[in-house]
């Protein structure tokens, strides 16, 4: 018996060591997002809110790793609202999110903080792009996540209503109130707002924007320089109450969600979708007849309109600092901003973006891209870069549609501001 222990012992003790090496190098490439078949192959994570451009994106990528046979790209989405509230924790430990896309304003300044961002500063792939279009992804002269969406937050109209009325856009304030009620006159909502989520947000951005007394106003007020109890922002209020108080949206619009407000002008029972250049094209493939521009209200006279419109760098494409692949999340961002890759993407999904010569190949980029030579501010909410403010201003509005006063909610959100100031 002896005898036989003396020889079994070093072969149960070969074994044991076998299968320990075999499973700590199993353990290793499943970790560093290998292949568990040995065959070298990558994958990365890409995480972003635009659901719908899965289909488009997914083309991208099949085109991605069939030139890079090595990489293989998993891609996740979350809606939007879910997007800013749940990423930051989700990517923080690297095991997802090697490209994520960040919104300007607050979510990229959280990440900045956060420290979530790679340098992408002198990237050859940076060349590509129009650099005024992208400073939204730069931080103390570094360029941390690279914008790849233009987008136009102006108001869309329904042009052929418009025609039908004699309407045109106005140029100052009475003549948006004129153009509102000739269309509550004649049965037709005037303008079809989502109050109960993204309206607020949205349509703040053309109301504030030759009402606010210099561009950086909201910089000012977080920094304790101004506060929106001031005439801007009250006088803000005041219009957006004006134009519910007269019906000029639909009706119960504080309850109305997004996808709402769109049917309502998607069916043509509203002349106005306060949002953006951003659901044109989904617009037009729900209602081939529609014909679509953009317009902003002009909340001052015209002599004192500073801007005619908003636009916004957004869809800003990162590499997470956590990232066990960053070469490889790399090469798929300089994948995306090719000139002919950014173009199939942009006529897929309806998209503007900051990638030059591009050539757009339907009327609704073509709607948008004509605002690239009239005067726009940066989107203002994206100066808002603390979210409790950014939340304070925009449910300000949502307090004035609810019978708020606008001095009362302005108070009200100042309230929320005064405790952030000095953190």
């Amino acid at each position: 018996m002896r005898k036989k222990h003396k020889y079994i012992l070093p072969l149960v003790s070969m074994l044991v060591m076998s299968i320990l090496l075999s499973a700590c190098g199993g353990g290793d490439n499943a970790a560093s997002g290998g292949d568990s078949s040995g065959s070298g192959k990558v994958t990365i994570s890409f995480m972003h809110w635009r659901g719908e451009d899965v289909e488009a994106l997914n083309k991208t990528i099949d085109a991605f790793e069939k030139e890079n046979p090595n990489i293989h790209v998993e891609m996740q989405t979350l809606p939007s609202d879910q997007y800013q509230s749940t990423v930051q924790s989700k990517i923080s430990d690297g095991s997802v999110g090697d490209v994520f896309a960040s919104f300007p304003g607050a979510q990229f300044e959280a990440f900045t903080k956060a420290g979530l961002f790679t340098d992408l500063t002198g990237s050859s792939f940076l060349s590509a792009y129009n650099p005024k279009l992208i400073e939204a992804g730069q931080h103390d002269g570094k360029q941390y996540a690279i914008p790849y969406q233009l987008v136009y937050n102006d108001p869309i109209y329904n042009v052929k209503l418009f025609e039908k009325y004699g309407l045109t856009p106005p140029t100052d304030w009475e003549g948006f109130l004129a153009l509102c009620q000739t269309l509550k006159d004649n049965g037709i909502i005037p303008i079809a707002f989502a109050g109960a989520d993204i309206g607020p947000g949205q349509f703040m951005n053309t109301m504030v924007m030759n009402n606010a007394p210099s561009d950086d106003i909201f910089t000012k007020v977080e920094a304790g320089e101004a506060k929106l109890t001031d005439e801007f922002w009250v006088k803000t209020l005041t219009q957006i109450k004006e134009l519910n108080d007269k019906g000029y949206f639909q009706q119960d619009a504080l309850g109305t969600k997004d996808p709402a407000a769109g049917a309502l002008f998607i069916q043509e029972k509203a002349a106005m979708l306060a949002s953006g250049s951003y659901q044109l094209a989904q617009n037009k493939q729900q209602n081939p007849n529609l014909e679509q521009k953009l317009l902003a209200p002009i909340t001052v006279s015209a002599d004192q309109a500073k801007y005619e419109g908003v636009h916004t760098t957004t869809f800003m494409l990162a590499v997470n600092s956590k990232s066990k692949h960053p070469e490889e999340a790399k090469k798929f961002i300089e994948f995306l901003s090719n000139p002919e890759v950014a173009g199939e993407y942009a006529n897929q999904t309806g998209q503007n973006v900051t990638v030059n010569d591009v050539k757009y190949d339907t009327p609704e980029l073509q709607v948008a891209g004509d605002w690239a030579s009239k005067k726009t501010v940066f989107q203002p909410r994206f100066t808002i870069l603390n979210g409790d403010n950014q939340k304070a201003v925009t449910n300000s509005i949502q307090a004035v549609l609810s019978g708020t006063s606008p001095e009362e909610a302005a108070q009200q959100a100042q309230a929320i501001i005064d405790q952030h100031i000095g953190k």
